[in-house]
């Protein structure tokens, strides 16, 4: 009879799992020194402080300035030079100009004065204008000249097209779309180098006030039409004409002298009317006999021509003028904003209408017309999403909800933030803690690269993101349309050339 076990044996130790679990152990011990060392050297490290460069002019010489402050480049040069992208370090400089016979030299220096993109008979910008006159540049891109012949480098000094063409310049008012010459014909890249259009044009226009829009063509026979902006025929040229009236759907062409309103298959409107002024959501706003009104797409005339301007700000919601004075209807002709105002204005991003008196004082009012605020309109920042509005003696900043926020929730990087009391300016911390006394007549929020103007006795200064002063307060900016400091340097008198200087 077999012995029956009042007792489990002795267990075996297993060596291999006790060493596994030992050296997994070991893993999560070292992984949480490893995490404490990393959150420790990323809390007293340093962000990495990227420097975008300025044009910088004193003692009648151009130079760079660096957004932390320093001189780049001392002022040297006799024209200014020009910063295709001013957040990196490739700036065009003229030189050797002769004012006689209009001859100069042109070359490309980076932060170190060194030249760069060489081999070129010439380097040039390609520049262009918005529809208030301000100048700007074509990004990332160049025109150069070999053997009298133009096409294009990158800021990188890659070549992004053939350097075979007579001519290049830009479409007004319209960015990545450059036009090339060649044989007395034009054609289209963009500023990738990309051929859009071979040179086969008589003239290329802009379809609308982007270049997503595609373009308006027009051929040796003098025909018009349509194209993509990535070069799909959209119209035939078959046309008399085509008004540069932007629209997804629908186009304006002429025939025998007369407008129509066609899509792409057949005629919509052709009758009752002078001229098409926009094409809006359900229909046209129209001219006729000098006075504006609305059209259906099936001919109905829902306005009558009886305005003295219209214009569609929003789907079937009209800006009209009448008398003088501007106000909001809809197509039923009901009166959304009473026509008191000199102008009215839509922010379709934010939202909101701004509808200013005589005397440049705003109403603002929200998508159901419901009065929310009065004030002067500093500025509309859609991009952070705040206004910024004079009401009375102080700026205020709101959302567009029309909620008032401090401007320590809306600059949420800043360290220090503009303050008032009794009168004067100063400057206090997240926390509203006093950091710069209430010492000064006028102040500025801190900018992006952080420097603050300061006013004090009528001249202007600036300090920096600490509350120390920069430059004590001397300069006599009156005449300054906007006040900025980077530095010692203020912003020049003329925004067009966006330049800083210490006269």
């Amino acid at each position: 009879m077999g012995r029956g076990r009042r007792y489990e044996e002795e267990a075996h130790l297993n060596l291999k799992k006790v060493f596994a679990v030992i050296l997994v152990f070991i893993a999560i011990i070292a992984g949480i020194f490893m995490l404490k060392h990393i959150l420790t050297k990323a809390k007293d490290s340093k962000p990495i402080e990227i420097i975008n460069y300025y044009a910088l002019y004193e003692n009648n010489k151009w130079g760079i300035l660096g957004t932390d402050g320093n001189v780049v480049i001392e002022p040297m040069y006799q024209e200014m030079p020009i910063l295709i992208d001013n957040s990196k370090d490739v700036f065009l400089c003229t030189y050797n100009i002769n004012e006689e016979d209009g001859s100069y030299k042109t070359k490309v220096v980076n932060s170190k004065n060194e030249e760069i993109l060489t081999g070129y008979e010439k380097v040039e910008a390609l520049e262009n204008y918005d529809k208030d006159g301000n100048l700007w540049y074509e990004k990332n891109v160049l025109k150069i000249q070999k053997n009298g012949k133009w096409g294009l480098i990158n800021l990188n000094g890659a070549e992004i097209s053939e350097i075979i063409y007579d001519d290049i310049k830009t479409i007004k008012g319209i960015e990545n779309s450059i036009i090339v010459q060649k044989d007395g014909k034009y054609g289209l890249l963009n500023d990738k180098g990309t051929t859009i259009l071979k040179p086969e044009y008589t003239q290329i226009i802009n379809f609308g006030d982007d270049y997503q829009n595609g373009y308006i063509t027009v051929n040796q026979d003098n025909k018009y039409g349509i194209i993509s902006s990535s070069g799909d025929i959209i119209l035939e040229n078959n046309y008399e004409k085509i008004e540069n009236i932007y629209s997804e759907k629908y186009y304006v062409i002429e025939e025998g002298g007369k407008q129509q309103l066609i899509d792409k298959t057949q005629k919509v409107l052709t009758e009752n009317f002078d001229k098409i002024k926009q094409i809006g959501n359900s229909g046209v706003v129209f001219e006729k006999n000098n006075k504006f009104g609305y059209m259906l797409f099936d001919g109905t005339v829902k306005i009558e021509a009886n305005y003295e301007d219209l214009k569609e700000v929003t789907a079937d919601i009209l800006v009209a003028k009448k008398d003088g004075k501007q106000g909001v209807i809809d197509l039923d002709q009901n009166e959304k904003i009473a026509f008191s105002y000199k102008n009215i204005s839509y922010n379709s991003k934010a939202g909101i209408y701004v509808a200013d008196d005589e005397n440049y004082k705003s109403t603002l009012l929200n998508n159901n017309f419901e009065v929310k605020l009065f004030g002067i309109v500093s500025e509309i920042n859609t991009k952070d999403g705040y206004l910024k509005v004079k009401v009375e003696d102080d700026y205020k900043y709101y959302n567009f909800k029309f909620e008032e926020k401090k401007s320590s929730e809306i600059f949420t990087n800043n360290k220090l933030f503009l303050s008032k009391k009794d009168g004067k300016y100063g400057f206090v911390d997240s926390k509203d803690n006093v950091v710069v006394d209430y010492i000064y007549d006028d102040a500025t929020e801190l900018n992006k690269y952080g420097y603050a103007a300061v006013k004090k006795d009528g001249l202007w200064g600036s300090i920096n993101s600490e509350g120390k002063v920069i430059i004590e307060p001397h300069y006599n900016l009156n005449e300054n349309l906007k006040i900025n400091f980077i530095g010692k340097w203020h912003l020049g008198l003329d925004l067009n050339m966006n330049y800083y200087c210490d006269k």
